[in-house]
C-alpha cells in the first residue's frame, strides 16, 4: 500500500493522457511526509492503475451539454486511494491535496472545454485479511 485506482469513462482515452496521469499521482504520492518530514509511502509499494469503462452513463446522458452548446459526450472519473491505517488527519489531508493538486492540473483543459466530473476519495482500513508477496520492495532498502 498505498494504491491508487483510477476508473474513468473511456470516451476520455482520445482526450487525455492517463499514464502521464498515473505518473504524475505517483510522483505526488512520494512527496506526502509526516509531522517528522519523513516519506508516508514506501516507493515500493506505491502504485497507480487506470482502468476505463467502455461501457457507461453518465448523468442525462448529454441533454443538458447539448442545451448549454457543451456537447453532449460526458466524462467521469475517480480516484480512489487506499491507504493502510495509522496515518494522522494531517497526512490524509496532505495527501489528498498534492493528489487533487495534480488532478485538477491535467485535467484542466477538459474542465474547461466540456462536461466532466473529477472525484477523489481517500479510504484508509480497516482490513480483514492482508497479505503482501513483493519483490519490489527490496530494490528500495538501504544497502548494508
Amino acid at each position: 500500500m498505498p494504491h491508487l485506482v483510477i476508473l474513468y469513462t473511456g470516451n476520455l482515452d482520445a482526450l487525455s493522457d492517463m499514464t502521464a496521469l498515473c505518473r504524475g499521482l505517483a510522483d505526488a504520492m512520494l512527496t506526502v511526509t509526516d509531522e517528522a518530514g519523513k516519506p508516508v509511502f514506501p516507493t515500493g509499494g506505491t502504485r497507480v492503475l487506470a482502468y476505463p469503462a467502455p461501457h457507461f452513463a453518465v448523468a442525462d446522458g448529454g441533454a443538458a451539454g447539448r442545451a448549454a452548446g457543451q456537447g453532449s459526450d460526458y466524462g467521469f472519473v475517480y480516484l480512489n486511494l487506499r491507504m493502510g491505517r495509522g496515518r494522522s488527519a494531517a497526512v490524509h489531508l496532505q495527501a489528498g491535496q498534492k493528489l487533487e493538486a495534480v488532478a485538477k492540473a491535467h485535467f484542466a483543459p477538459l474542465l474547461a472545454s466540456r462536461p466532466i466530473g473529477v472525484t477523489l476519495q481517500i479510504d484508509e482500513g480497516p482490513e480483514v485479511f492482508d497479505a503482501k508477496n513483493s519483490s519490489l520492495h527490496p530494490l528500495f532498502q538501504p544497502k548494508a
